[in-house]
């Protein structure tokens, strides 16, 4: 038989978990900043960081790889809680801003955006979190009947995913003037990142992370279903409605930097999940960290597996990303069978 941990043990134990995370995420991002064309050792960069004195390594550090590594931290954040999140208003492990269309939906509106207000980049974040929302909605219309259907949820995902994957096809085709130095957006890359895209998505983050902190134990509460949250005393419909915005809000702002980067939101969630368990309050944080992790490693395979060229991200984690949806999908199917 297998033993369960008491609770208080269980909780010592997700701490624990979550401090080694932290730890890992610190050294990734470290170790991110010095791999590139010029290389710098983890004390070079530490010594970067943490002097005033101006050498060649800290111009190039501050100019051209710190923006770099936070942008790629905040947008694995961003991707993976606003998975979670989705997860937990559809009950389903199988939900992602990737794999139920959502970045598509955002990145049309974003591509459109960048083709009729050209000269408004700050616009372009509005666009997206707009589009996500829009798409989110639409989702979980389609699969709502008397509850969130998984199966049905997953195939209207799909289809609205295929739908947009068409207008944005069409965009690129009509419009390949506009959105011609945008490369890194069409596949989600982080080449070319600034201190311009890490001040565009640094106030969404911040806000949706905030949101995140208070909403740990009603998440917890509206897993156990509808009936018995509303007997909690919980405004079911009215927090999925801000839970759904909310994670629009952190997937909008994610493709407004990057683009489209898949299966973040799938993946990290389902590890965290198989580390810490289901409860929001270790969840949501393990899950953050792990994409700070996954992201700057993924980020760093793209530059050292084609050096001196590079591979953007978004490549990198489909191909991690798809194999791993189609095992949980194969998974999910044999237990609803």
């Amino acid at each position: 038989m297998t033993r369960t941990l008491p609770k208080s043990m269980r909780n010592k134990k997700n701490i624990a978990i979550i401090i080694i995370l932290f730890v890992l995420a610190i050294i990734t991002f470290i170790m991110s900043i010095g791999v590139g064309v010029i290389r710098f050792t983890p004390g070079e960069v530490v010594t970067a960081l943490v002097s005033d004195q101006t050498t060649d390594a800290r111009l190039v550090i501050f100019s051209l790889r710190l923006p770099r590594a936070l942008v790629a931290a905040l947008v694995g954040i961003c991707l993976s809680l606003s998975g979670c999140i989705l997860q937990g208003v559809m009950r389903n492990h199988l939900a992602s801003p990737s794999t139920i269309g959502v970045t598509s939906g955002a990145s049309f509106v974003g591509y459109m955006t960048l083709v009729v207000f050209q000269q408004y980049y700050w616009l372009l974040p509005v666009g997206t979190i707009i589009g996500s929302f829009l798409t989110t909605m639409l989702i979980y219309t389609l699969a709502y009947n008397r509850g969130v259907k998984p199966l049905i949820m997953i195939l209207a995902g799909l289809a609205v995913s295929a739908l947009f994957g068409a207008f944005n096809d069409v965009v690129k085709v009509f419009y390949e003037e506009e959105i011609q130095n945008v490369q890194g957006f069409l596949v989600g890359g982080l080449n070319g990142t600034t201190w311009q895209q890490f001040k565009l998505i640094l106030p969404f983050a911040i806000v949706g992370i905030f949101f995140c902190i208070f909403i740990t134990e009603k998440i917890n509460i509206l897993l156990l279903g509808d009936e018995t949250a509303r007997s909690l005393g919980l405004d079911v419909d009215g927090f999925r409605f801000q839970l759904i915005a909310v994670s629009s809000l952190l997937a909008g702002s994610a493709v407004a930097v990057v683009g489209l980067v898949n299966f973040v939101g799938l993946i990290i969630p389902h590890i965290a999940r198989l580390l810490v368990g289901s409860d929001y309050k270790y969840l949501l944080p393990a899950s953050a960290l792990l994409a700070v992790v996954c992201m700057t490693l993924c980020d760093m395979v793209g530059r050292i597996i084609i050096a001196p060229a590079e591979m953007p991200v978004g490549i990198i984690l489909s191909f991690i990303g798809a194999p791993f949806f189609l095992f949980l999908l194969r998974k999910q199917t044999k237990e609803i069978i």
